[in-house]
């Protein structure tokens, strides 16, 4: 079993309301081959949201209490992000997937790149909260952009 980000496969749950939809994930989940998750709805956020950045570090140094995820207004939103790192764990676990496909550059999912914190387009290096819980617990976890390499 394959689990990818609910915007890849084309759910309107980005928090601008749009999605990311990727053809051959689309491919995948009209053949019913992934099962799909949003590790911020999981947490209790709605569609539309301000857009949230992780302020200070990357996922792991979330985990580690070294960074925060706040918002565009300035609210902290760490511990949602929290919660929804560790309800995907819980389902990743009860589906037993063998890989994670989850979207590049997102505060919850970056498995490569994340925005700096500036809240103006820039990215760095670095994962997400969620992927960082995927990763600490032994799953895999990729992008979008290495599904077929």
């Amino acid at each position: 079993m394959i689990v990818v980000s609910s915007c890849l496969a084309g759910l309107k749950v980005r928090y601008n309301g749009t999605d990311c939809l990727d053809d051959t994930i689309e491919k995948l989940s009209t053949d019913n081959k992934v099962r799909t998750v949003c590790p911020e709805l999981m947490d209790g956020f709605s569609t539309p949201r301000e857009p949230a950045e992780i302020i200070g570090g990357d996922g792991y140094d979330v985990l580690d209490g070294k960074a925060v995820v706040q918002d565009r207004t300035g609210n902290n939103v760490t511990q949602m992000y929290m919660d929804g790192a560790y309800k995907t764990l819980e389902f990743i676990k009860s589906l037993n997937a063998e890989m994670v496909v989850l979207k590049e550059n997102s505060p919850s999912c970056g498995s490569s790149f994340i925005y700096t914190g500036c809240f103006d387009g820039t990215k760095k290096d670095g994962v997400g909260v969620t992927t960082a819980m995927l990763r600490r617990n032994g799953i895999k976890v990729i992008s979008e952009n290495e599904l077929f390499q």
